[in-house]
């Protein structure tokens, strides 16, 4: 009885699952440029409009920094572009698709105005709270 409720399951989770497409892509532009020195660049593109293009140049300390974009497929069909810089700060997306952060309310900024004038002012405070000069 567990065996055949086990049996079930899955085949209502292959029932269930997203059909891929089978299709052949096709390849619309691959174009490849390595200079030798560090410095390179490409292009990607495909008939199902997954597209990519990058170039590179040796950067701090032995890392890459590349800049570029890529479009990325989206649920209605679209495509989001996606540009980028990565460099040894890191990976760094660009998109109108990426979530942004919450405004700071206004009571926050002026905590933080206050804070900036007061280190100015070169007044301290203790562990808890108390001003020291």
């Amino acid at each position: 009885m567990k065996s055949a409720v086990a049996l079930l399951c899955l085949a209502a989770m292959a029932f269930a699952a997203p059909q891929l497409d089978e299709r052949p892509v096709a390849i619309l532009r691959d174009e490849r440029v390595d200079q030798g020195d560090g410095n390179f660049n490409y292009a990607f593109a495909a008939d199902n409009g997954i597209e990519m293009e990058v170039s590179g140049a040796p950067g701090a300390e032995g890392a890459v920094s590349m800049r570029g974009y890529y479009l990325l497929p989206l649920i209605d069909g679209g495509f989001a572009r996606v540009e980028f810089v990565a460099d040894e700060g890191g990976f760094q997306p660009i998109s109108d698709i990426l979530p942004t952060p919450h405004p700071m309310p206004a009571h926050a900024l002026e905590q933080i105005r206050i804070a900036e004038q007061q280190r100015a002012e070169g007044i301290q405070f203790d562990i808890q709270g108390r001003r020291v000069n």
